[in-house]
């Protein structure tokens, strides 16, 4: 009786690890998208349905393998992300009310349009058959596809730590983020800055519908839960990277271990009252993005 509780409750940790990767890829777009430019996206989560649809498209229309559609939705998403940045976001930099309802406003265009295009029936992605297994280590047991979204996460954390703290682009973005004038003054244009990494936070998102749309069904209406999970995660957290990070992990952790005393119904409810008391007692979340934005 004893291994069969020590036995559930690694179990439980390790789930937690796998929620904690599922809220850090949904997050991660939109902390990179907040913490540079202080929009708050409201069609995050249709981002993460773009992906999830593009992935769709291209593994029934075009016959392209699960593992190449992952980077292809980021390219795809990236580029409506673009598009959306250029034709409108560039214009509500500074007036965060109006950035909120636009976002909000695009949200509803890209759900109508995807609905009107593939319908309101479910659709679903296929993933390698071998990933339909699970990983057992003693009485552990685990799902190979959690194990990858978890592997992920952490490559795509590197991937953005690397960006930008090694590269010329992360220098740019982080003294437009300190200081949007003194920045101005060096040469680097804030505008173009604020595009690619709206770009690049869209087609983080197109990664992660790409992932959750073989966890899920894939329907017009998905991105709507992941982008309060997504939103969560980044006020717990702060607005900044590590922030994010440690947010999703003590989250995933606590939802799993909840769950498994309760259930996860109840283990939501739970999670959600603590947020909101921390956020009570500490408005700025964990590690407060430093600097100040201009």
């Amino acid at each position: 009786m004893l291994d069969i509780t020590f036995a559930s409750s690694i179990n439980a940790l390790i789930l937690g690890l796998s929620i904690a990767s599922i809220f850090l890829v949904a997050a991660l777009g939109l902390t990179i998208i907040y913490g540079t430019a202080g929009v708050i996206n409201m069609a995050h989560g249709e981002f993460i349905m773009l992906g999830a649809y593009a992935s769709f498209t291209m593994q029934n229309y075009l016959g392209v393998p699960f593992f190449l559609c992952i980077p292809l939705s980021f390219l795809v998403v990236a580029v409506i992300g673009l598009i959306i940045e250029r034709s409108l976001i560039q214009y509500l930099y500074n007036r965060p009310l109006d950035t909120l309802l636009a976002t909000w406003g695009v949200s509803l265009v890209l759900m109508q349009g995807v609905r009107l295009i593939f319908g309101s029936d479910p659709k679903y992605i296929q993933m390698p058959s071998f990933m339909s297994t699970n990983i057992a280590i003693g009485d552990v047991s685990i799902s190979l596809f959690r194990v990858f979204v978890f592997a992920v996460a952490i490559a795509l954390i590197g991937a953005v730590w690397w960006l930008f703290y090694r590269t010329d682009f992360g220098i740019k973005v982080r003294a437009v983020t300190q200081n949007k004038e003194m920045a101005a003054s060096f040469g680097i244009n804030s505008s173009r800055v604020y595009t690619m990494t709206f770009a690049l936070g869209a087609g983080l998102a197109g990664i992660a519908g790409s992932l959750f749309g073989v966890l899920n069904i894939v329907l017009p209406t998905m991105g709507m839960g992941y982008v309060v999970e997504a939103f969560l995660m980044v006020v717990t957290g702060g607005g900044s990277l590590l922030g994010t990070i440690i947010a999703s992990g003590v989250t995933g952790e606590a939802q799993s271990i909840f769950a498994f005393i309760f259930n996860d119904t109840f283990a939501r409810f739970l999670v959600f009252i603590l947020i909101v008391i921390f956020l009570r007692f500490r408005p700025q979340g964990l590690i407060s993005a430093g600097g100040v934005r201009r």
